[in-house]
Order: C-alpha cells, then structure tokens, then sequence
C-alpha cells in the first residue's frame, strides 16, 4: 500500500526520490521520508503528511549524496506521526530501512531485541529490521558468507527470521556504494539505467528514468551497486535474471490537461472498451464461423473442460465486477457461479468440489488478500485426484504483478496505468473481460446460438460511441446536479439484475472520494429495512434500464418517491419523458441491450461522484486513509 524508491548512481539522489515518491502518491499515505548515503553517515528527513511538507523540510539543505531509499506511509502499526514514518535506523543509526507490508512475528522479534540491548523509538513493525540487520553485523557468531558482501549477507540473514509479507530497501553508512533491496509477497521492481539503478514499488516511479525493469520473485534480495545488480534467492544461492522492457510510456502517468486523474481516467473508458475489443474479440467473426469461437483470450483450453462450476474471489470494485460477471456466466454461459469476498474466503472456504475454476481479480494484481486466497485454493486441493485439481485463472491491469506470477492463465485488461485510487477505467476492463469469458464460455458450451452471439458482439462493438455520447452530453448537468447535492449527508442507490452491482459501484464510488455515506441496495429489497431511511433529505438514485426488470425498478423508486425522496433516474433518453413525472433528475444514457448496459450505467455514477467531490474540495485522487494497492491483509 506505501511507496518504495530507490537509487544509487552518479546523479544527488533526493530529488530522484522525491520525483519517484510523487508519482506513487496515488497509492495512499500519510507520512513520508528520505534516507541518503555520504561522508560515512546517513541522513533522514521525515514528515507527517503529503510530500509537499517533505519538500519543504528539505529545501535549502544541500545533500550531494548519490544514493538514498525514500517511502510513502500508510499507516498500520502506530499513528501516523512523523516518530512513525520511513525511514527507520538502527540505534546507531548506520542502517536505514524503509518497508512495505506487514511484519507478523514482530513483537517477538522486539523483544528479543530488546533484551539485547537495542532501543526502540517507534510504534511500527518496520523498525525491528534495522535493528536485526545490525545485530547481524555486529555479533561475533554471525555466520556471515565470507564470500559476498557482509551488508548483504546481513539482510539475508535477519529476512529469514521475518514472517509476513514485506518488501524492503536498505541503505548502510558502512557500505556506501550499497542498496540492498528484498521481496516477500509485497511488489518491488529494479530498474536499469545508465550507470544508475533504481527500485520501486511499482513502476510509474522509474519510468521516466528507464523502461528497463526486473520485477522481483518471492523469496529473492538484491544488491544493487554503482557496477550493476546481483540477484540472490534468501537461501544465499545468485540467480541469473535478466530484466524486460516496459512498454509503459511516462506520458500515461501525467493528468493531459485534466484538473484530476479520475476524471483523466473517467474519459479514457472508450479508448480502453476499444483496446479490448480489438485483442479479444475477432471482429471478422460471423455466424458462419462455426468452428471457430469470436472469443479469443489465449487460455488454456484445460480451463473449459467438463466445467461444472466458477468461483470468483475479489475485494472492493473488483468484487463489484465479479457480480457482475457472475450474471453473465450464469444467463450466458450456463455455469453455476459465487463471488466472495477474498478476506472471508480465506478464513472460510468453500467445499472442494470437482471441475472449478477459481478466479481472482485484481486490479493491481497485489491484492493481499486476493493472492492469499488463491493460493489456499492452489494448495488445498494438492493431492486430489484429477478433477479436482486447481483451475486458477487471474483477471488484472498488470500481468507482471504477483498474480501474473501465481496464476498460469491471465486476462490483462490493457486498461493502462490508472492513478486515482477510486478505481473507473479499470472496473470497465474487468468487465470487458466477463464479457470475453462468458462469450466464449457460451460458445464452447452452445448455451447461444450463433446469431444470439452475433447480436451480443455487435452490442460490443458500439459501447465505445456510446460511452463517450454520455460523457459529451452529460458532464455538464452532472456538474450542477453535484452543486445541488455536495451538502448531503445520505444518498442511496438502487438496481436489480445485472445493474444491482453497479448500484453498489456507485454508492462505493460516492462513500470513497466524497466521504458521504451511501449504499446500495437491489431495488426489490428497499422496502424490507432500507425504505425506513428514506425522507426529502436522503437521494436515491435508481438505475432502470430497458429488460426484465425495468418496470419493477419504476415501480420500486415510486415507492422512494412516495416518501418524499428525490430521485434521480439513469435511465435512456428515449424513454425519459414518459418517467419525468418520477424522477426529480434524468441523467439520460443510449438504449442497450441489457446485458451490456452495466457499462454504459456506470458512467453516470462515476461523474456524480467526481464532481460531488470536487464541489466539497476533497483530493479527488488521493481521498484519505484508502490507497491503490491494499498489499496488507
């Protein structure tokens, strides 16, 4: 969840850091700080905070020093205060350490420690490792590798006594032309440059530095000096890596004239529908291509065979998504399916049965939680006889991340870098992805038929225009709605079928950049509890599409209405004036076919929220205490 950067090389490193640090703002934090290297000590800088506050603390100091680590808190163990903040030294303070994750044995380690003598200054996890890497280096029986660096065998050494997840960066005033960096179920990456190395937790924080990256395995540490990298695995064993290209462009990581990322991101969804209909979907498919399937995602076929059921572990807007997609493989695809939520999963699993994929989504693919679950999944089902055997299958932006790793088979969204924490662009690629696995699902299944499959691709093929009909009509009325509502204190929200998800996006959305408490609720359920919240104070807003359910939705926000709510309707504009007597505001969307009206349903939800939160002044893309990639449980 907090930031890692990195560097060692022949230009001052604070500004590098600072540089790399800002472009990780977007995971969250509320704390920050610096380490560098030079003249044989270490300096640190800290702050409570936004980077700004760090900036400030370090103009006017002059810091030559060519290698530094520098770290975005979130705050888990200890308040977040500056005492709190990366880096943490040692009590010498010669070792300096700033760490991502979360460190489970250290209370005993602390205490261990402290009857050794050390002194401890901080409230956090983190601090134990300076402390045990120096214990390393000191103690006369440490039975440090002749062979390699003493600072490196000394990191070695203290990670194999922390348990948890953690990645971490180390700098020592003793080994000047030293960082030593080490992975554990937390994202960290090296990055090559001329002369010059990096580390991050995630990559926008090099890029405009180098394209040049190696993501780091489980398990494996490296010693990055001015004359290249060495890669060991924790068992002291060197490893031969090479690094890959980047096809990331600096670029995608900068707002292009939008006063906010999200909304950057809001109106990069048609671009990312097209990306993903142009590699997925076959688009010279016809109806007379009976042999072959419009789908084409590159799984392995294994996945399909005599399927009987789907699993679907997620956390947050990707569980959203997950709903979603559990509709479609069920009305498309036949396929019985659950979602659940990957914390509760893991703690209580579903009976082993037979022929089941298990799929995991993650927008960053380094959800805790989610690879957690996953890898019980993987592991509880060793053994088994064959048809039992785990069908792993991963859906994330980053097909280089941790579940990329874990999982053989993976959709990649191809939705692009996404900073602002409140997730768009990147719900909409899940849910393309859902799209292209129930399609082809049902075609290897023949539970459509090849004109139905047709009609539902060229559905598809419009949404791109589609959604960017609503963004260029409807900003506008959204942005005056929001100054009529960024006062309220209450909103809820309301769907059935297919759209019940969405309502939960939307509220989700609101709750997380406008800190306005909202739900959402399937349509059918508000008069069961939820209708005794409602009064003129308290907006619901009710997503009816054209289908199944629609005239039910109508009726249900009448029933808000009457308890003199206002409501706001998405719903088409073809159909809009016939329900204007309903509806207090339209936010007109095109007439689709319900199937795939969730895409165009969300827009509207998403706009509201920005511009709700813009009215009230908040830090849209970095709304306090959530950050981008939850990599703790």
């Amino acid at each position: 969840m907090c930031g890692i950067v990195g560097y060692i090389g022949t230009q001052p490193a604070s500004e590098i850091l600072l540089a790399g640090l800002e472009k990780l703002e977007y995971r969250g934090y509320d704390s920050a700080g610096i380490a560098t290297v030079g003249e044989g000590k270490i300096t640190r800088v800290r702050a409570k905070g936004k980077l700004h506050q760090l900036r400030s603390k370090l103009e006017g100091l002059e810091n030559p020093d060519r290698i530094g680590i520098g770290h975005t808190r979130w705050a888990t163990h200890g308040k977040p205060e500056e005492y709190n903040a990366h880096p943490h030294t040692d009590n010498t303070e010669r070792v300096a350490v700033v760490q991502n994750g979360i460190i489970e044995n250290y209370r005993e380690l602390r205490e261990e420690l402290k009857s050794k003598g050390h002194e401890f200054r901080s409230d956090t996890d983190t601090e134990v490792i300076p402390h045990l890497i120096a214990e390393f280096l000191a103690s006369p029986t440490a039975e440090l590798d002749k062979g390699v660096s003493p600072f490196l065998e000394a990191v070695r050494l203290a990670v194999q006594r922390l348990e948890g997840s953690f990645a971490i960066a180390v700098v020592n005033a003793d080994y000047p032309d030293e960082l030593v960096v080490a992975k554990q179920q937390a994202p960290l990456a090296i990055g090559f440059g001329q002369g010059e190395f990096f580390c991050a937790s995630d990559t926008p924080a090099i890029v405009s530095h180098t394209r040049a990256v190696l993501p780091l395995e489980n398990g494996e540490l490296a010693r990055l000096t001015p004359l290249g990298v060495e890669v060991y695995n924790f068992g002291g064993d060197r490893l031969k890596k090479m690094p890959h290209v980047l096809s990331l462009s600096p670029i995608l990581v900068e707002k292009q004239g939008f006063k906010h990322f999200m909304l950057k991101e809001i109106y990069e969804q048609p671009a990312v529908v097209r990306a993903s209909l142009q590699a997925y979907f076959r688009s010279e498919w016809t109806p007379e291509s009976r042999d072959t399937s419009p789908i084409n995602l590159g799984l392995d076929n294994s996945l399909y065979t005599d399927l009987e059921q789907i699993q679907i572990l997620a956390c947050g807007t990707s569980w959203h998504a997950g709903l979603v997609g559990k509709y479609l493989l069920e009305q498309l695809a036949g396929i019985p399916t659950t979602v659940h939520y990957a914390s509760e999963f893991r703690y209580a699993p579903t009976p082993i049965m037979p022929n089941t994929l298990t799929i995991g989504i993650s927008q960053s693919g380094e959800t805790a939680d989610t690879l957690a679950a996953l890898a019980m999944e993987q592991q509880r089902r060793v053994g088994y006889p064959e048809k039992f055997r785990p069908r792993l299958l991963g859906i994330t932006n980053r097909p280089e991340s941790s579940l990329g790793h874990l999982v053989p088979n993976i959709i990649n969204t191809l939705a692009g870098i996404e900073i602002g924490v409140a997730a768009t662009k990147t719900f909409v690629a899940q849910l393309m992805a859902f799209y292209g696995l129930a399609i082809d699902l049902a075609f290897v299944r023949q539970t459509l038929s090849l004109p139905e499959i047709d009609k539902l691709l060229g559905a598809l093929q419009q949404l791109p225009g589609q959604i960017e009909m609503v963004l260029s009509t409807q900003e506008k009325q959204i942005e005056e709605l929001a100054h009529e509502l960024a006062d309220t204190k209450d909103f809820i929200f309301i769907g059935r079928g297919i759209n019940f998800p969405i309502a939960l996006e939307g509220a989700l959305k609101l709750k997380e950049i406008s800190y306005i408490h909202a739900e959402g609720y399937p349509a059918g359920e508000m008069k069961h509890g939820p209708i005794a919240l409602l009064d003129d104070k308290v907006p619901v807003v009710a997503i009816a599409m054209p289908g199944m359910v629609y005239e039910k939705v109508i009726s249900n926000a009448q029933e808000a209405k009457a308890r003199d709510a206002r409501l706001i309707g998405v719903t088409p504009a073809s159909g809009s004036e016939a329900i204007a007597d309903i509806f207090a505001t339209v936010l007109p969307v095109p007439t689709v076919d319900e199937l795939i009206s969730p895409i165009v349903a969300v827009i509207p939800l998403q706009l509201l929220a920005y511009h709700i939160a813009a009215r009230r002044g908040l830090d849209v893309d970095q709304p306090r205490n959530l950050a981008k990639s939850v990599t703790v449980e």
